[in-house]
């Protein structure tokens, strides 16, 4: 009869984990591509468009490891809850403002800037709760399905996005998008964050917090574990390495080099999403059958593979193919991407979250996306510089043999067995 309520009020976490992701996941993804276009639209400056797409990224570079600090150091769920609230909050005062004395530059800016903020905590807080609000064996299944989420509204997101730009107010979606997040933040009050018994949190008054001791102590303690360390290494590289030879080389050669047209490059971009949701279904049932260990090196040759597949079309010059098999080539290519990349990233996630005690859980992990954050935009540059200066098919292929060399290396000498 115990286990049966335990099941009924875990399955209860997931629906709430998932149905308030879903609500503030998709809300976010529209809010950041209709914004962006409403401020092209609005200044027709490509620098203001820019600006605003940064205000979304350098912030949460900027903050992670505090906001680890703060994750370890205060109840998660109190965390969780006040950020939605805070990110409602912030939306419906700016369309209450907006309709009093419009809607200005400025305005976006501050908003984008705090609603970065603000989802930086939530991210990092929720992370760090996962093991938490769902036992040992479920923990793989809750991070499925927050990949899942997360790939699905980075296809829907600027579909929806669109929708929303063309045919209503801003204003309107602005408060739409507020409420939604109230509704997240009410829906994460009905989680147990404490369903694992065995990672109860434990009641935290009167804490002292010292933001450059703690973030150190969360240094030493990656720094003291090589293992852990050689983890984070290879979702560095990773983020580096699909930066430098996909995210920059696949669009300017789909789009300027074979001229395949917006729509081609659309239906591209979209694979990669798939793949994901494709390898969130599936790493829990492969991991049953093949040990990580194994699949690790398995993964590394093939996505390496994959990224210097990327150059290939290139090299072939003389033939002469037509933009439907390119574009059946390259929409594969993107899909087996994005399977490779669930097949590491899950794990992964899922190794940290067991293996990093709570006490260190949130400024750990958010040490390991902020460097991994920091890597994506100086990999664009070096790839946009290095493309003035070579041929293009160059990178992807030199770029998947130095990621095949570096991550060989690292994992060769790791422990990779996921615990049970």
């Amino acid at each position: 009869m115990e286990a049966s309520f335990n099941d009924k009020g875990e399955i209860r976490n997931l629906l709430l984990y998932s149905s308030g992701k879903i609500i503030s996941v998709f809300g976010t993804s529209i809010y950041n591509f209709a914004i962006s276009f409403y401020v092209l639209k609005l200044t027709g400056s490509a620098l203001s468009f820019t600006i605003t797409l940064l205000l979304g990224i350098l912030p949460m570079i900027i903050i992670n490891p505090f906001a680890g600090v703060i994750a370890d150091r205060f109840n998660k769920k109190k965390l969780v809850i006040l950020m939605d609230f805070l990110s409602g909050t912030l939306l419906i005062s700016v369309y209450l403002i907006s309709s009093f004395s419009g809607f200005n530059l400025l305005l976006i800016y501050i908003t984008a800037f705090c609603l970065t903020i603000f989802a930086t905590f939530f991210g990092v807080g929720m992370e760090a709760a996962k093991p938490n609000i769902v036992s040992g064996n479920k923990l793989m299944n809750i991070n499925s399905i927050g990949k899942i989420i997360d790939s699905v509204s980075s296809i829907l997101g600027p579909m929806l996005g669109g929708m929303v730009f063309a045919f209503f107010d801003i204003r309107i979606f602005i408060i739409f998008n507020g409420i939604c997040f109230i509704i997240s933040g009410l829906s994460m009050t009905f989680i147990n964050f404490n369903f694992n018994k065995e990672l109860e949190e434990s009641v935290k008054e009167s804490v002292k917090i010292n933001f450059i001791q703690d973030i150190k102590e969360g240094f030493h303690y990656l720094y003291e574990r090589k293992n852990m360390m050689g983890l984070f290494l290879i979702l560095i590289s990773l983020n580096f390495f699909l930066s430098l030879a996909v995210t920059i080389p696949v669009p300017y050669i789909i789009n300027t080099i074979l001229e395949l047209g917006s729509t081609t490059f659309g239906v591209i971009q979209g694979s990669l999403p798939v793949g994901l949701i494709a390898g969130a279904l599936f790493v829990k049932k492969l991991l049953e059958k093949i040990p990580y260990s194994v699949l690790m090196k398995i993964l590394t040759l093939f996505l390496s593979i994959c990224m210097v597949a990327a150059g290939f079309p290139l090299i072939f010059e003389g033939a002469s193919f037509s933009h439907l098999i390119y574009g059946a080539y390259y929409c594969l290519l993107m899909f087996c991407l994005g399977i490779v990349i669930a097949f590491i990233d899950i794990p992964i996630a899922y190794f940290m979250q067991k293996e990093i005690p709570e006490a260190y859980r949130g400024r750990v992990m958010s040490i390991g996306i902020s460097i991994g954050k920091t890597m994506t935009p100086l990999a664009m540059v070096v790839s946009g510089f290095l493309l003035e200066l070579i041929p293009p098919y160059i990178l992807p292929i030199g770029g998947g043999i130095l990621y095949l060399l570096i991550t060989l290396r690292y994992s060769r000498k790791m422990l990779l067995d996921l615990p049970s």
